[in-house]
């Protein structure tokens, strides 16, 4: 089924006049910002075919990156670097990102509906939490193509064609993990992740692992 206003709804019935979908994209690459967006509709019809971005080609997430922006009531965008990520833990760049894309909107949402069952944003925010909300709610779903067709384009500007950003974003693939075993980790990497501990000639870079980055933390080989 596609996604719907069946959450909004809900949520605006209880007194929760403007609701912002949440999403984010880059938690588990090894290079670098993670994004998170947040999008606010006037409940209208959504582009035709909006789904969650993982469910689009390439192409169709950046012709339904145009047709949410002419549509979408309000978008903000926010990201949190590399350095924050390994300065501070997952959580907090997560939180911080979070904070920068809703200060983008035009309007203070009066509640947030966060993809995935962590709240990662926290107080003051009012905060729903929605398992799979990319895939049931349209403000989310929005919120999903947004963060990932800006983040995906950041990621190719950088070039460096060695370690395929193109096409793997920063996350791992055998073209990302054959370069950083060869050349090492650029200055975009972050150097908290584990799959330093898989490169024995590059693993004196390992920065300490704060214990919140939890997921994304994969091995090189495992």
């Amino acid at each position: 089924m596609p996604p719907s206003y069946a959450l909004e709804r809900l949520l605006s019935a209880g007194g929760s006049k403007l609701v912002a979908g949440v999403d984010e994209v880059g938690r588990g690459a090894w290079a670098g910002p993670v994004a998170v967006c947040a999008v606010v509709t006037d409940l209208s019809e959504p582009p035709a075919g909006l789904t969650d971005s993982k469910m689009l080609t390439p192409a169709r997430r950046v012709a339904m990156f145009d047709e949410i922006t002419a549509w979408a009531a309000g978008i903000g965008y926010g990201e949190a670097s590399h350095e924050e990520i390994d300065a501070l833990g997952m959580t907090e760049a997560l939180r911080r990102a979070a904070r920068r894309a809703l200060a983008e909107l035009p309007t203070r949402p009066d509640v947030v509906i966060l993809d995935g069952k962590h709240d990662y944003l926290g107080a003051p925010w009012p905060v729903r939490c929605e398992v799979k909300g990319d895939l049931s709610c349209v403000s989310v779903a929005a919120a999903s193509v947004i963060a990932k067709v800006r983040r995906d384009a950041y990621m190719a500007s950088l070039g460096l064609g060695e370690y395929g950003f193109a096409d793997n974003a920063g996350y791992p693939s055998p073209v990302h993990q054959r370069a950083l075993a060869s050349l090492g980790p650029t200055r975009h990497h972050r150097l908290s992740w584990s799959y330093l501990d898989d490169l024995p000639r590059w693993r004196h870079l390992k920065r300490h692992r704060d214990p919140q980055t939890g997921e994304g933390q994969l091995g090189l080989f495992g």
